[in-house]
């Protein structure tokens, strides 16, 4: 995300994420509420589905971009030296991308069994 991402873009995008996180975690704790898998199988089963799949997957990439978002106005607030900024936003980047890179990891293992 570039430093075009402020105002009301970052506002949408703040939003716009939560909105999807909120509903997921309702669908979520009523599918666990009415049908809890009961072993590894189970679950495994579950998460293979194509669209709980895809849920799981834009989950993941609504809450990296929200804590991207969150992360880089509040650290452009707070911290005024450039070269400060840059390289906490730089290691807060490589932090969300390594969680990125482990959710898909897990989540192609998942489907792949």
């Amino acid at each position: 995300m570039s430093r075009r991402a402020t105002g009301l873009r970052a506002w949408f995008l703040q939003r716009a994420t939560a909105i999807y996180l909120l509903l997921y975690i309702i669908y979520v704790l009523q599918h666990m509420i009415a049908d809890p898998p009961q072993d590894y199988h189970a679950w495994q089963g579950w998460i293979a589905q194509p669209l709980v799949g895809l849920g799981i997957l834009l989950f993941f990439a609504s809450l990296l971009l929200h804590a991207w978002v969150g992360f880089r106005d509040v650290l452009i607030d707070y911290i005024h030296p450039t070269a400060i900024r840059v390289t906490v936003l730089t290691l807060v980047g490589f932090v969300l991308v390594g969680c990125a890179i482990w959710v898909l990891q897990i989540i192609f293992t998942a489907t792949a069994a």
